[in-house]
């Protein structure tokens, strides 16, 4: 369970035989019998997870948080929003992961895999790499942003417009392509505004920071 104290700093609970998976240099505070080691295998999606960072040059490395007590976590001054999963599907950018229970399976998807060539400009566009971590199942993770984070609705036949830049991640069953306001040989090599909006269609949320600085 995490609490937050305040706009940019989280608590969460270190139970016995629970593991939590934070960011390297994360952790700012901890009380009680809790211990961090490095997580090699880049979390519960094992090399595949780490080796899909590598290649899309997002080195994130995992720290494991176990024992008892609680610790309490933040990243450079960035706002935390904590994100609760009931059995659905986050997906977020690795370096916006600050922590988040051992209860959800994490894994790698290729961004390309929802869009085709749309997603690899989507890549181009936000200066992020391609892979991006999901993570599903029952628990809670929270994310940084930066000036906060605002939920918007996704439903069907309602699809919701986002700048990439201050795309932060989404949930649900929900389809994610980058349309363009201009030609494609106009928008490559642009950042994002009028040249990039990521399109998302279903049935879910996207959260969106209040920023478009990137981490």
């Amino acid at each position: 369970m995490f609490t937050q104290i305040n706009s940019k700093m989280v608590e969460a609970a270190v139970v016995p035989g629970q593991r939590l998976f934070s960011q390297r240099g994360a952790m700012l505070a901890y009380r009680g019998n809790v211990t961090f080691t490095p997580d090699i295998m880049g979390g519960q999606g094992g090399i595949g997870s780490m080796l899909g960072r590598r290649l899309a040059n997002e080195d994130t490395p995992l720290m494991t948080v176990e024992g008892s007590g609680s610790a309490m976590f933040g990243h450079g001054g960035h706002h935390i929003h904590v994100i609760q999963l009931s059995g659905d599907t986050l997906y977020v950018e690795a370096d916006r992961l600050l922590v988040f229970e051992g209860s959800l399976q994490q894994s790698t998807m290729f961004m390309g895999s929802q869009g085709g060539l749309r997603g690899i400009i989507r890549g181009q566009a936000t200066g992020q790499g391609l892979f991006t971590t999901t993570l599903t199942g029952h628990g809670a993770a929270a994310v940084l942003a930066h000036g906060g984070v605002f939920e918007i609705p996704i439903t069907p036949n309602h699809p919701v417009h986002v700048d990439p830049q201050a795309y932060v991640a989404h949930r649900g069953e929900v389809q994610s392509r980058v349309s363009t306001s201009i030609g494609w040989r106009e928008a490559v090599g642009r950042g994002s505004g009028e040249a990039f909006q990521l399109e998302l269609t279903g049935n879910g949320t996207v959260f969106v920071q209040a920023s478009e600085e990137k981490l």
